[in-house]
């Protein structure tokens, strides 16, 4: 029965999610019922394609990036994939009105990464507009319910607090994306002498978009906010202990936060929100 297959999909884009990023599944955790499943597929099919580029390093990335791109819209024309993550996947872009640009500047910037290695300032806002700012849209499209006039609105936050996030993933990730995939984003950055200086000057740029997006958290409608506001206090909380770790560090070692501090970043979240402080 189709039911039972689409409910197998979308348990298989929760599990990944849940497998991979246990911040974001902290932050759909809080989110109304219906938007968690929609929330899920987008994340499913956007971590399916980072794997293809940054994981399996046996394959033809170039060849499979093509293939899950073609797959991706024949099943949104089709409403229907034999892949589990890109089953689920379609159905939320065609329940949400999720225009293909956004799925394409998504893959557009996977692409980058199998050839790009070292990125100038052009190249630098274009990856992060389709690594991070439109999955914040796609997540807007979902969270707006086809309330355009509310999608335009809120629209520049969400692109601002994906580049943000965004950022924080780059400082954090620095040793494996350096060392172990041979990249550099950051334009203008040298890593072979990072200091703490170009450290501090990167925060500050970060810190600026934090500031900008809470506005945006504030105009969400509760049904969502106290989830984005999970995740956005899970990243202010690693962006201040990347703050707090010397430069040289970052290129040795990957920065986490203990699950215990999540569920301690947690709680304060709730008790801010039940104070209307979010």
């Amino acid at each position: 029965m189709i039911s039972l297959y689409n409910k197998v999909s979308y348990k298989t884009s929760r599990l990944i999610t849940r497998t991979y990023s246990t911040s974001f599944s902290f932050g759909i955790a809080f989110f109304a019922p219906k938007f968690r499943k929609p929330i899920y597929n987008i994340y499913g099919f956007v971590r399916l394609a980072d794997e293809i580029v940054d994981s399996f390093q046996h394959i033809d990335k170039e060849k499979y990036l093509l293939e899950f791109r073609q797959e991706t819209h024949k099943s949104i024309q089709e409403g229907f994939s034999l892949n589990p993550v890109l089953h689920s996947f379609q159905e939320t872009v065609r329940s949400y009105n999720i225009e293909a640009e956004l799925i394409d500047t998504f893959l557009d910037s996977m692409q980058m990464d199998l050839y790009k290695h070292i990125y100038d300032e052009s190249l630098y806002k274009k990856y992060i507009l389709g690594s991070a700012e439109v999955v914040g849209l796609m997540c807007l499209r979902v969270f707006t319910e086809g309330d355009n006039k509310e999608y335009e609105r809120l629209k520049p936050y969400a692109m601002m607090l994906g580049s943000a996030f965004q950022k924080i993933n780059f400082l954090r990730d620095l040793k494996a994306d350096y060392k172990q995939l041979g990249r550099s984003y950051f334009p203008g950055v040298d890593l072979r002498s990072f200091d703490e200086l170009t450290k501090k000057e990167l925060i500050k740029e970060i810190e600026n978009e934090f500031l900008e997006a809470r506005k945006g958290i504030q105009m969400l409608p509760k049904s969502v906010r106290l989830g984005v506001g999970m995740a956005y206090v899970y990243y202010f909380a690693l962006l201040d202990k990347i703050k707090r770790t010397h430069a040289a560090h970052l290129l040795k070692e990957r920065i986490r936060i203990p699950n215990s501090k999540k569920y301690g970043l947690m709680a304060k979240t709730l008790l801010r929100y039940s104070f209307n402080m979010l």
